[in-house]
C-alpha cells in the first residue's frame, strides 16, 4: 500500500521521540574520526511544512514540537534536537519540521554518507527536490564537497530489500533507521526479518526501529521479538502522552528499539524522558518506559529481573567523570515506568 503520507503526522510526539533519539545516536558516532554510513529505509519527503498542506489537517505537531518550541527550560541533551529545528525556522516562527533524512544531514559530518530509500512515487520526488535545493544553496554559499564519492544517494525503492546491498559498509561503521508506516500487518514481520538479516551481515552496526504502540497484537509482540535478535545488547524506550482513547483510535504512544545502543544513551534518556512526559502529557496515562538488556539467546539460564519504579532523582544517579552525565547501567534486563507528578503544569509555546 502506498497511501501513507507522513506530512499528516509531521512534528507529533512520535517524531519528537524518534528524532531526538536519532540525533543522540548520530552524535555518538561523530565522536570517532572514522566515517560512517547512515541508512534510512523509509525516508519520506525529508522536510514538511506545518502551516500548509497535509500537516494542517489534524495539526498533530501540537502534540509534539509545538509545546516545546518556546520553552526556556529545555534539558541540555534535548536542546541539540531543538537546535536542528530552530536552524530550519530562523524567523522564530515554527513553520517547518525536518524528517529523519534532514536531521541526519544536519548532524552528520562531510565525510559521512547518507543512503536514503523511499518507495512512494510522490514522496521520492519531493525528497529528491528538497536535497537538490539544499545542495544548490550550499553551492551558492561557496560550500563545495572536499571528499570523494557521493555523500547523499536517494533510492526509489523498498528499503527493506535495498538495505542488504549496503551491509557491511566500507568503513565498517553504520547507523540504520527502520521506520515503515505499519499500514499493513506484514510490516511488523518484515521489520524483524530485515533486522535479522542485517545483523547477520553486519553484527556491529547500530540499528534503530521506530514503532507505534497500539492495541493490535503485532504491535505488542514486535519489541519482544526484536529482543531475541543477537547483538551487543538492546534498549527499548516508549513515550505515551495519554492513555488509550475509548474507541481505540489515534496514536498516543510510540517506541524506539535500538540494537547495539551506545553505552551513554540510557542515562541520557533517564534525564530527558521525564521532562517530555511532563510537557507533552495530556492526562494521567502519560508515561515513559525504558528497558535495556542482553540478547535473550545469549543470556545464561538464570531468570531475568524486571523492575518497575519512578524516575531516579538527580542525587541518586551515578555520574560519569568525563561528561558529568549519569553512567549507563550494566547490561541487564530492567524496566522503568514513570508518570509525572504534575500534569497540569503550564505548557509554554
Amino acid at each position: 500500500m502506498l497511501s501513507y503520507r507522513h506530512g499528516f503526522h509531521a512534528g507529533n510526539h512520535a517524531d519528537v521521540l524518534k528524532h531526538f533519539v536519532l540525533i543522540e545516536l548520530l552524535n555518538y558516532l561523530n565522536q570517532k574520526d572514522t566515517a560512517y554510513t547512515y541508512v534510512d529505509t523509509h525516508s519520506g519527503a525529508g522536510l514538511y511544512s506545518l502551516d500548509t498542506g497535509y500537516a494542517t489537517k489534524n495539526a498533530e505537531y501540537e502534540t509534539g514540537i509545538a509545546p516545546l518550541w518556546n520553552r526556556d527550560d529545555i534539558p541540555t541533551a534535548l536542546q541539540v534536537y531543538l537546535d536542528v529545528i530552530q536552524d530550519l525556522n530562523q524567523s522564530g516562527k515554527l513553520r517547518y519540521y525536518p524528517g529523519s533524512p534532514y536531521c541526519a544531514d544536519q548532524v552528520m559530518r562531510e565525510q559521512d554518507r547518507l543512503r536514503l530509500f523511499e518507495l512512494h512515487p510522490s514522496e521520492i520526488k519531493i525528497l529528491s527536490e528538497n536535497f537538490r535545493k539544499l545542495e544548490a544553496h550550499k553551492a551558492e554559499q561557496g560550500i563545495r564537497p572536499s571528499t570523494r564519492g557521493k555523500r547523499i544517494m536517494i533510492n526509489a525503492g523498498d528499503g527493506f530489500d535495498g538495505l542488504k546491498a549496503l551491509l557491511p559498509p566500507p568503513s565498517r561503521r553504520a547507523l540504520v533507521l527502520i521506520d515503515p508506516p505499519y499500514e499493513v500487518k506484514d510490516d511488523y514481520r518484515r521489520v524483524k526479518v530485515c533486522l535479522e538479516d542485517a545483523v547477520q551481515r553486519f553484527p556491529t552496526g547500530v540499528y534503530a526501529v521506530w514503532y507505534p504502540v497500539l492495541s493490535r497484537i503485532e504491535s505488542k509482540q514486535l519489541p519482544e521479538r526484536l529482543k531475541r535478535i543477537p547483538g551487543n545488547g538492546w534498549l527499548n524506550v516508549t513515550l505515551s502522552i495519554s492513555g488509550p482513547s475509548p474507541d481505540g483510535f489515534g496514536l498516543h504512544s510510540s517506541g524506539m528499539f535500538i540494537i547495539n545502543p551506545p553505552w551513554t544513551l540510557e542515562a541520557t534518556l533517564r534525564e530527558v524522558m521525564p521532562y517530555l512526559v511532563r510537557v507533552l502529557g495530556k492526562d494521567a496515562g502519560a508515561r515513559y518506559t525504558i528497558e535495556s538488556g542482553e540478547t535473550e539467546v545469549l543470556k545464561s539460564e538464570r531468570t531475568p529481573r524486571t523492575t518497575t519504579q519512578r524516575p531516579m532523582r538527580s542525587a541518586d544517579r551515578p555520574s560519569d567523570a568525563r561528561n558529568g552525565r549519569p553512567s549507563a547501567a550494566p547490561a541487564r534486563q530492567n524496566t522503568r515506568v514513570a508518570r509525572p507528578a504534575n500534569l497540569n503544569k503550564s505548557r509554554g509555546r
